[in-house]
């Protein structure tokens, strides 16, 4: 397995540094790690959807903690990204539910689609396909996460109509 390092801008700007610092507010001064989480989110949605060691680095020196407290969380959790991703991360869950309405013939269908395997953005960085795991919404499976949104009830047609929506800037990706 190859590691890649990207080098990325860290920009730790006024208003997120603010925000951070509301965020820690909510939590005892002796337990600043309990906004790790949060905290992850605001730094990754600043700095183009995705956190290099130095931006974890510069987390954990902000709460106070050691870096391998940070790299733990973002190495477990699918929704922190460690390297540049497509801006249209199209996640399909596939636990059993999914799996078994076809979820895995929708990641291949779409991957085939867009050019590109599971976990690769395109050459344009516009889309990537990423499994990941259940996203509670077993009632609508087939269905995938696009940004904060869920896309439920999947089938080809549906896709085609996302891909479409996404190449003409039709999709939001976040609700704040």
């Amino acid at each position: 397995m190859v590691h890649t390092h990207y080098k990325q801008e860290i920009n730790m700007t006024e208003a997120l540094m603010s925000r951070i610092n509301e965020l820690i507010s909510h939590y005892p001064e002796d337990k600043r790690k309990s906004a790790l989480l949060p905290v992850l989110h605001e730094v990754q949605d600043a700095h183009n959807n995705w956190l290099s060691t130095e931006l974890q680095d510069k987390v954990a020196e902000i709460l106070h903690i050691k870096p391998i407290e940070v790299y733990e969380v973002v190495t477990f959790y699918t929704m922190y990204n460690q390297r540049p991703i497509g801006k249209y991360m199209f996640e399909f869950c596939q636990t059993s539910p999914c799996c078994l309405n076809g979820v895995e013939d929708l990641m291949d269908y779409t991957c085939e689609k867009l050019g590109v395997p599971v976990g690769e953005p395109t050459a344009d960085g516009l889309f990537e396909v990423r499994g990941v795991e259940c996203l509670g919404a077993c009632g609508y499976a087939p269905m995938m996460q696009l940004g904060d949104f869920y896309k439920e009830h999947l089938n080809k047609e549906k896709i085609d109509q996302l891909i479409a929506d996404c190449k003409d800037n039709k999709i939001i990706l976040h609700d704040k």
